[in-house]
């Protein structure tokens, strides 16, 4: 896997839609205040809560903040997706952008634009697109690392395999690979073989992290927090979550918050960031994600991580 320190992300999918640009702002601020670098939004987001119908209002918020906030660029770096954006208002899938050359060239436009930026610091795939043929999304995305407009990429929501084969195709072709996964991952894991209820969630599974450590990829988890679900009794589990494994994971989780003077969120991530995984964490207020890079400090031993290994 990467072999740089896991970071807390800052997720901004809601920013400009159901996190007004005051509050955006503040949680943008203090992140970066925290000591923050990575910030997660996607050219869709959100197109299910936007008016419009379509994406692009997380990244015009940024690209708002950043005008505003001079030098903000050289202190944070970009990630953006290309996929799902409709290229018809309110009709989705119908209408996603897929990834075809033509649609991610025109979606990486699209983004510097709203962002005001010159460049992308990683560039992914949002989810798998089987209608186009694999080399030339690849080929895309390597013309764009080769032009400068996009430092890094990665695939989100992709099978390991359809990884590894793009990879291999950009060996081919002399491009840059993916090197970063991008997956669905927590400390409490649904019920076996049943299907999550959010449309293109993708759970990272042993395989994933097999093939990032022995290719040095770097691996971000998404739903990191379960959208408040540890903390908050107004956001239960969903039902898939409703299995014996869950209620022994909650009592660890309990136990080690209690002796390490922690919250349940901050143990959590700690536990991802222990495997070297960079969590996204999703705010709509400051004291949410100054909760989360206090994560940073929690230590969890070797004897932590066998007790929720046995409880999983």
């Amino acid at each position: 896997m990467n072999t740089t320190d896991p970071q807390i992300v800052l997720g901004t999918m809601d920013f400009g839609t159901r996190v007004d640009p005051d509050r955006a702002f503040a949680i943008l601020d203090s992140f970066v205040a925290g000591g923050g670098v990575w910030l997660d939004t996607a050219n869709c987001y959100s197109f299910w809560t936007d008016p419009s119908g379509v994406g692009g209002a997380s990244e015009r918020l940024i690209g708002a903040w950043l005008r505003a906030r001079p030098g903000a660029r050289d202190a944070v770096r970009i990630a953006t997706k290309v996929r799902q954006n409709p290229l018809v208002p309110h009709s989705w899938p119908k209408s996603a952008e897929g990834l075809s050359a033509r649609a991610v060239h025109a979606g990486v436009e699209g983004s510097l634009g709203r962002l005001g930026v010159e460049h992308i610091d990683l560039l992914w795939a949002h989810a798998e697109d089987r209608a186009v043929p694999l080399e030339e999304t690849v080929g895309a995305f390597g013309e764009l690392v080769a032009k400068g407009v996009a430092l890094r990429v990665g695939a989100a929501n992709h099978a390991a395999w359809r990884v590894e084969r793009a990879r291999s195709l950009a060996r081919e072709q002399r491009v840059e690979p993916w090197t970063a996964l991008q997956l669905r991952h927590s400390l409490l894991q649904p019920r076996p073989l049943t299907p999550v209820a959010e449309v293109g969630h993708r759970m990272l599974a042993a395989e994933d992290l097999d093939l990032a450590r022995s290719e040095g990829l770097a691996v971000w988890s998404y739903s990191s927090l379960m959208w408040g679900s540890y903390v908050r009794a107004d956001k239960p589990l969903p039902h898939t979550y409703d299995h014996p494994g869950t209620i022994q994971v909650l009592a660890v989780l309990d136990d080690v918050a209690d002796e390490l003077s922690a919250t349940r969120n901050q143990v959590v991530l700690a536990w991802l960031m222990r495997q070297g995984i960079d969590p996204i964490v999703g705010a709509s207020r400051v004291e949410q994600i100054e909760e989360a890079l206090a994560a940073r400090r929690v230590r969890l031993s070797d004897e932590h991580l066998a007790r929720f290994g046995e409880a999983r």
